[in-house]
């Protein structure tokens, strides 16, 4: 039976530490328009979190993953991908060529987001567990991809001249492929350690 969100302290924690966060990051960001653009997918997918909630409640695990795959993304919608200080720093202290933080935030989206995607095929469409572990890490892949191809079309169709700062390649042009399999290796991890998780019970 879902719990109803009044009930639900842990969620309503989450909730508020993600729109304390939200507003704290609103205020004077990097790029205005960058930051708005890296809103976008926060409103649609929030919203469509919010309007589901009664017919398909995630567990409080997988709420606790969303929270912090968000605030990674709301630190990086602030600065913009490629000016967020702690890449800056890991970039001095491993000796990098660039800041990584889009890397890391992409690879975090495999590794966090991949259990909230278990706990749906697994509840609502009804997946057999022995093929789950491999859907989740294709759609996983699939996500991915489709992002960094809508990213893309969004930079040219919407601001063409903002489309550096945006895509946060930094000049590499494999930076898509390699952002795709950083999400799909961080899927990986994590349907492993569901994997041997259940294995044990």
């Amino acid at each position: 039976m879902t719990q109803g969100f009044a009930d639900n302290r842990a969620l309503q924690a989450m909730l508020i530490w993600l729109v304390v966060l939200w507003v704290w990051m609103a205020l004077e960001p990097f790029n205005r328009f960058d930051w708005l653009l890296e809103n976008l997918l926060v409103f649609i997918y929030g919203a469509l979190l919010i309007a589901t909630y009664r017919r398909f409640a995630f567990s409080n695990r997988s709420y606790a993953l969303f929270t912090v795959f968000m605030s990674l993304h709301l630190v990086g919608s602030h600065y913009t991908y490629s000016e967020v200080p702690l890449g800056f720093w890991l970039q001095d202290w491993l000796d990098l060529s660039r800041n990584h933080y889009d890397r890391i935030v992409h690879f975090s989206f495999g590794l966090l987001i991949a259990y909230p995607f278990w706990e749906l095929l697994i509840r609502a469409a009804g997946v057999r567990r022995s093929w789950s572990y491999l859907l989740v890490m294709v759609t996983v892949l699939g996500f991915s991809g489709f992002y960094e191809a809508l990213e893309g079309l969004v930079a040219m169709i919407v601001s063409p001249e903002l489309g550096a700062a945006y895509l946060g390649t930094q000049g590499d042009e494999w930076d898509a492929q390699k952002d795709t399999f950083l999400a799909f290796a961080g899927s990986m991890i994590t349907m492993f350690i569901v994997w041997r998780s259940t294995q044990s019970r």
